[in-house]
């Protein structure tokens, strides 16, 4: 007997499956449930009070539209059609492609290294810009160095006709680079974090922490009037760096606070491997419809070349989990005194950004090394810049910052060395750690990647995984192993 079932789809994101016996229920949460990373070490998971999976659907028949045709084949499997009800806002959106010469009537501002010339996007850039017009919610990976702020401010610049956007940027440093940016092609523009919420100009730069004040948790919260106007005319949602999406709170905002928003973008220079995180991306945003590789820029001049010089140390002591390893790893005194000594080497070749998984270990590497200087996430925005902006004039410089505030959106192109310090096994996290390097200069072309790690347990098993990502990303790497005692 044929079954009959009702799909709502609500808004641009969520939609509800009704009349569904509870087999079929069923069956729709397992289509889209996954067992988490790290679950198994969580006292809910050990104690019995959670399975250590996370669904995408509801028992109550909740989903998102994206996910739908993982819901279909569930509903024909257990004998059901079925009627669409939809309730979206109308829209009528129809934005034309570009080509190369969009903003070739603006020139490059002083300071910029083609300063004064004609803004030309390059083939690439266009054809990103394109793909994303013909794909009104989609997710492109787009290699960190391609210009993803030009490609954001030109996709910005195609929606005015029908409302406003938001950007989103995983930082406080690309709030204000991509804001640059946008006035440079003369767009209106403001940002909302900290002490500036200029909610009512056309184009909206935000970090997704800074949006918590949609949800009224703190003394900074836009009030109802100010609400109401930073909420009207929203057309268009960019999400740069969107394999951020996997984090919960972006996940709720996209997906509640904008639910209606129908044009939704997102760039990250990283798709994650894990696929539930592949799948907060889909619900969120849209699927991904383009691949621009590091290595084909690298191919085509784009982007500097690299190398990774693995250094593997041996170490005889055993710990019986990670952290305890890492610990030791980061914070025992002759090992820090080795890496140090090491990157004082490193950097006579030039200047070195040197990415630490913590703060204590940043703090000692800084106290040994000249002409270094330690970020971490409680350095002020302005006094980044000034150490960002010390290297472009400098040659034997030494970067220090924590991975959280310097792996992923700094723009530092007079980079030479780049060193990671027990990088772990995140693909994500590696590769856009890489990609801090990858940026040219007009003096560089080379840049050579220091991966530092151990013979330990745990570290050795992360390198395992490293090496299977260096491989699909195609650098070049080589290992070295090393006696720190020699």
């Amino acid at each position: 007997m044929i079954k009959h079932a009702i799909i709502e789809i609500e808004d641009e994101c969520n939609i509800k499956i009704t009349g569904l016996d509870l087999a079929a229920r069923k069956a729709c949460v397992n289509a889209v449930k996954f067992f988490m990373p790290g679950a198994r070490y969580s006292a809910a998971y050990r104690l019995g009070r959670w399975d250590g999976t996370k669904s995408f659907a509801t028992l109550g028949g909740r989903t998102y539209l994206n996910l739908l045709d993982r819901m279909l084949p569930v509903l024909q499997e257990h004998g059901y059609d079925f009627e669409i009800s939809d309730r979206r806002l109308p829209y009528e959106l129809s934005l034309n492609t570009v080509t190369d010469q969009v903003h070739a009537h603006k020139t490059w501002p002083m300071g910029h290294q083609r300063a004064g010339m004609p803004i030309v996007l390059r083939d690439y850039q266009v054809q990103v810009v394109n793909t994303f017009v013909e794909n009104l919610q989609s997710v492109q990976q787009v290699a960190t160095g391609a210009g993803k702020t030009l490609i954001t401010a030109t996709l910005s610049g195609l929606i005015e006709p029908y409302g406003r956007s938001i950007v989103i940027v995983p930082n406080k440093s690309l709030v204000e680079q991509t804001e640059i940016d946008y006035r440079n092609l003369g767009l209106d523009v403001g940002v909302l974090y900290g002490d500036r919420k200029e909610y009512d100009r056309t184009h909206s730069i935000c970090t997704w922490q800074s949006l918590s004040v949609l949800e009224k948790k703190s003394q900074d919260a836009l009030d109802d009037h100010q609400y109401a106007i930073f909420m009207t005319d929203l057309i268009c949602l960019i999400v740069d760096e969107a394999h951020s999406v996997k984090a919960d709170v972006l996940t709720k905002l996209l997906t509640n606070n904008f639910r209606h928003i129908p044009i939704r973008w997102g760039l990250t220079g990283t798709i994650p491997e894990e696929e539930q995180d592949q799948m907060s991306l889909l619900a969120s945003i849209g699927p991904n419809v383009g691949d621009l590789f590091a290595h084909e820029l690298q191919d085509r001049g784009v982007l500097a070349k690299c190398h990774v010089n693995v250094l593997q140390t041996r170490e005889t002591v055993k710990y019986t989990n990670y952290q305890e390893e890492l610990k030791f790893l980061t914070t025992d005194t002759d090992r820090i005194k080795w890496m140090a000594k090491k990157i004082g080497t490193i950097k006579d070749s030039g200047n070195t950004l040197v990415l630490v998984d913590r703060i204590e270990t940043g703090k000692m590497l800084a106290d040994l090394i000249k002409h270094s200087a330690f970020i971490s996430g409680a350095v002020k925005t302005k006094d980044r810049k000034e150490e960002y902006d010390n290297i472009a004039i400098s040659d034997d410089q030494v970067l220090i910052a924590t991975y959280g505030v310097a792996a992923v959106g700094i723009n530092v192109p007079r980079l030479f060395n780049l060193v990671m310090i027990e990088p772990g096994k995140s693909f994500v996290r590696v590769i856009q750690s890489i990609g801090r390097g990858l940026r040219k200069a007009q003096d560089k072309d080379f840049i050579q990647i220091w991966d530092i790690t151990s013979s330990c347990k745990f570290s050795a098993k992360h390198l395992s995984k490293r090496k299977q990502f260096y491989d699909t990303a195609r650098y070049d790497f080589s290992i070295e192993k090393v006696d720190r005692n020699a």
